[in-house]
Formats: C-alpha cells, structure tokens, sequence
C-alpha cells in the first residue's frame, strides 16, 4: 500500500499541484506561537514538553485514523495515505521557483532570475552573477528534494500509515521555527526541537545521498561526501550537497556576495562552476534518484508477497 500510496500522490501532485499551502502554516505557525509563549521560560525541559505537546497528539491522532480506516475498508486507508502525501511532500510546491529561474538563465534574463531565487531564498540576491544564481539554485533544489521528498517519503514508509511523514514535516516545521531562530530567549528552549530534527533527519539525508551517488557519478559523490560534508555549515545537509554535487559534476559550495559583503562558505564539490546545463543535470538526478527508490520499494513488495 506504501508504494501505490506514494505513486499516486506524486501523480496527483504533478497533475494538480497544492499551490498553496499558507493557511496550514499559518495555523501551525500560531500553534507554535502559543506554545512557546505558554511554556519558554528558557529551559530545555520545557521546550521538550511543548514539542512532545505539538507533535505526539497529531501523530498518534494520525495513527488511530488510519487505524479506522484500514478497519473499515484499505480502500479508505490508501485515500488517507494520499491525502497526507499529498499536504507533506511539496514536490512542485517549491520546484516552479527552480523552473523559473532555469528559464530566466536560459533566456538570459538576469533580473528575473535573481527576483525569483531571492523569493525562493527569502533573502536578497541582487548582488550574484549568472553563476552564483545557478549554484544557488542548485543547493536550494537538492535540499529542497530531500526536505520536501526523500526525508518525507523514507518515514511514511518506515511508520505505519501517515504518522511517518506527519511526524517528519512537523519536526522540520518546529525545527525552523523555534531551532533556526537566533534569539537569546530560544536558545534553550529550541534545543529538543534542533536535536529531535537532527535525529528523525540522520538515516535520511544518508540515504539520499546514496541514492543520488548511484544513479549520478558514484565515485566522485562518495569522495564529495566524506571529505567536504562536514564542512559546511549544517553538515547533515551537506551530506546531501557534497554527495549531489559530486554526483552532477558541479562546483558548489563557495564565496558569494551578499549586501556588498562577501559571505564565506566551503566549497562543495567537482568539475564545471554552474550554469544551465547542470540545472538541467539536477533535474535529472532527483527524477533519478526518484525513481531507484520507488524499484526498491516495488522489490521490497514482490518480496513481501511471495513470501
């Protein structure tokens, strides 16, 4: 049921995309909001109180609904199942951002691509050149595919029903909101928050990466990953940048200018610096990578049902 619930999401979502999502974020982000103000007192234990708050109820309140439902017919099991995959995965939810800017480079609209990476980023990128906007863009897709596909795909089907994916996109949702803030009054607070994400993320940015290495350049996104991950600034996501980049054959990574200031980053990578043939080549290898996870899936299936 796993497999025929995440085909049919992925089909659902490239023939009518969930184009927005807001009004959920708002909600979550007002629940967010009024926990931490019931509970931040600075204390780690009460950051875990408000996530386990936040997070245990939706998840199991997921569970039992499954639970009635696969009772009452599969049939309204692999609805729900669809229906959660469909509000968590977010595969052409964050990607039109990428296919504009594909298309401004190609057309050598400068402006445009450097308006939509600054709306996909949330910050200003009036300062980049063609390159630096091509390997923005690029970082931006390979995090996006595994936050908003791999990570979320690998725990519906390690959890039972929905709870997997719910669990998942809600930990990455707390993370961003209390963990990747810099305020003093959350540095404690946010610490359950930053460390569950981090557990829930480990398995999955690994096997994202290894998928990526076997449907790209193996050899090269293998080395990308153990001598360049760690550098980067969240290593766990530069697992998934080094081992991407090695796999197209693409330097990212490296200074950009900011604000009329140059901001230092590790660079990441193999080969070519970017440009609208390697956008071309991410496509292909998420699509790739996508695909070896769902033949897995199937065997794994075959070999369930023959047993």
């Amino acid at each position: 049921m796993s497999l025929l619930s995440l085909v049919a999401a992925l089909l659902l979502e490239q023939w009518r995309p969930l184009a927005e999502r807001r009004y959920l974020y708002a909600l979550l982000a007002r629940y967010a909001t009024f926990l931490e103000g019931l509970f931040n007192a600075g204390e780690t234990r009460q950051g875990a109180i408000a996530w386990v708050i936040a997070v245990l109820p939706a998840v199991l309140g997921a569970w039992l609904v499954y639970t009635a439902a696969y009772g009452a017919h599969p049939l309204l099991a692999l609805v729900l199942n669809v229906a959660a995959l469909y509000l968590t995965m977010g595969f052409r939810q964050r990607s039109h951002y990428f296919t504009a800017i594909h298309l401004a480079l190609k057309e050598d609209d400068l402006a445009k691509a450097r308006d939509t990476l600054s709306a996909w980023r949330e910050a200003s990128c009036a300062d980049l050149d063609r390159e630096a906007i091509a390997r923005l863009a690029i970082e931006e897709a390979l995090v996006a595919s595994h936050r908003y596909v791999f990570a979320v795909v690998f725990w519906f089907v390690l959890l039972p029903g929905p709870t997997g994916a719910i669990l998942y996109r809600l930990s990455m949702f707390l993370n961003g909101r209390w963990g990747e803030k810099t305020s003093p009054e959350l540095e404690r607070f946010s610490h359950f928050a930053r460390r569950a994400f981090a557990a829930l993320d480990w398995l999955p940015v690994r096997f994202t990466a290894a998928a990526f290495a076997v449907v790209g350049d193996f050899e090269d996104a293998v080395y990308c990953w153990r001598t360049q991950a760690a550098n980067w600034p969240d290593p766990a996501l530069g697992i998934v940048l080094a081992s991407g980049a090695g796999a197209i054959g693409v330097r990212l990574g490296m200074p950009i200018l900011a604000g009329g200031a140059v901001v230092e980053r590790p660079e990441l990578g193999l080969g070519d610096p970017a440009d609208t043939g390697h956008l071309d080549s991410t496509v292909g290898l998420v699509w790739r990578a996508l695909v070896v996870w769902l033949l897995v899936l199937l065997l794994i299936a075959l070999a369930g049902a023959s047993t």
